[in-house]
């Protein structure tokens, strides 16, 4: 059964229970997908993306057409499980709590709770492509994703290589992508490309969590080392 399916069939056993809000959802997921870490993994991290994107959404105050579009690009909805996936975004909408105690949850769910979990950068590398869709990072938008990195102890300088695979950050943007100092030698830029290639292939990304629906995410945040690679060797050549 595909994520979807898992999803349909934990709304609709949600939806005879008296759920208030973001917060019972995800205290369900813990529940009821307690036998089965691995797929408790893929359906919180499902449920993450659609309500935080949610609240990303109200944060703005404004869901553009290209916003619209990256959402789309991210969640391939079949039509049958629309109505789900429509319901738990306008339920996080909705909901009173602030997406810092639902961010939080979520990062509980990601069992020890140590820093930079990988989990967890896949639901903020997911955000970024939503929020920057229209082109621009706008300033409520940048507050967000920045207290939800915050919430998801993900450190400072992790936090630049997940942003600067989506903006411009000017000279260095290709080193921080890959995040290697630029006075590195070329043959260490080489290995940490490589290790980078290796630990966010699409296969080491499922095995983690991500749910094979999501691969979009996987596929370009690949392209993106690739690319800053790819401009650090030209500039090695013509030097």
């Amino acid at each position: 059964m595909s994520i979807w399916g898992r999803i349909g069939d934990f709304v609709s056993r949600m939806s005879n229970s008296a759920t208030s809000g973001v917060a019972d959802v995800v205290e369900a997921v813990r529940t009821v997908f307690a036998g089965d870490p691995q797929l408790r993994r893929q359906v919180a991290f499902s449920v993450a993306m659609i309500a935080l994107s949610a609240k990303m959404a109200k944060a703005d105050g404004i869901v553009t057409q290209d916003e619209i579009r990256a959402f789309q690009q991210i969640f391939s909805v079949p039509s049958s499980e629309t109505r789900n996936v429509a319901r738990l975004y306008d339920l996080a909408k909705a909901d009173v709590a602030g997406f810092e105690t639902y961010a939080a949850r979520m990062a509980a769910l990601c069992g020890s709770g140590a820093p930079d979990c990988a989990i967890l950068e896949d639901i903020l590398d997911g955000l970024f492509h939503i929020a920057k869709a229209d082109g621009v990072l706008h300033e409520r938008e940048a507050l967000y994703l920045r207290r939800v990195a915050d919430i998801f102890r993900i450190g400072e300088n992790h936090y630049r290589v997940i942003m600067a695979r989506h903006l411009d950050l000017g000279q260095a943007d290709p080193y921080t992508v890959l995040g290697i100092d630029r006075k590195r030698p070329f043959d260490e830029v080489r290995r940490r490309y490589r290790k980078l290639v290796g630990d966010n292939h699409p296969d080491r990304l499922i095995a983690r969590g991500l749910p094979a629906e999501f691969i979009a995410i996987a596929t370009r945040r690949l392209a993106a080392i690739n690319i800053a690679y790819e401009t650090i060797e030209r500039a090695q050549r013509v030097s």
